[in-house]
This record gives C-alpha cells, structure tokens and sequence, in this order.
C-alpha cells in the first residue's frame, strides 16, 4: 500500500513523551499514528447497526412510488448552506 507525507502540529511536551512511549513498544511515532488512523478508519467502514439490521427489509411499493415526488430546490447549494439560510429566515441573521 503507498504512503503519504503527513505534517502534524502537535505540542512539544505531548511529543517527547509520545516518543518515549514508542520506545518503550519498539515501534515508531509514525507506526502509532497509522494504527490509529486505521482504527478510526476500519470504525468507519463498519454498517451503521439500524442499517444493517434492516438491510434486508423489502421497501413497500407506495413508498417506492414516493421517490422523486419532492425535487431538491438547489441541487448545488451544500447542507451547510441550507441550514445557515434557514436559520437567515428564522431568525432574520
């Protein structure tokens, strides 16, 4: 698998005693950071447990006839931004 160059800032006094610990394990700061990285990774990839468990569940044909009933008023505009425009609108920001 290819690596990539990472540039962290973290605090120095956080630092020294990070890289003492990674002596102590005979491995590097960069190998904890990985196995870290691939922690949250690997926590990521996991199923949602609500869709898993209804992941084999047939859709009911009303409800599949109810797809594209509602069209997106502005395909382009972020989640981000709609929600700071309805927070414009109500409460006049």
């Amino acid at each position: 698998m290819e690596s990539t160059k990472l540039t962290l800032s973290v605090k120095a006094d956080s630092l020294s005693l990070v890289k003492e610990y990674a002596k102590r394990q005979h491995t590097s700061v960069s190998k904890l950071v990985q196995e870290f990285l691939d922690g949250i990774a690997e926590q990521e990839k996991k199923d949602d447990p609500i869709k898993e468990k209804y992941k084999n569940v047939e859709i009911p044909e009303w409800i599949k006839q109810l797809t594209g009933i509602v069209k997106d008023p502005n395909p382009d505009m972020s989640y981000h931004d709609m929600k700071n425009e309805y927070f414009k609108e109500k409460y006049g920001i």
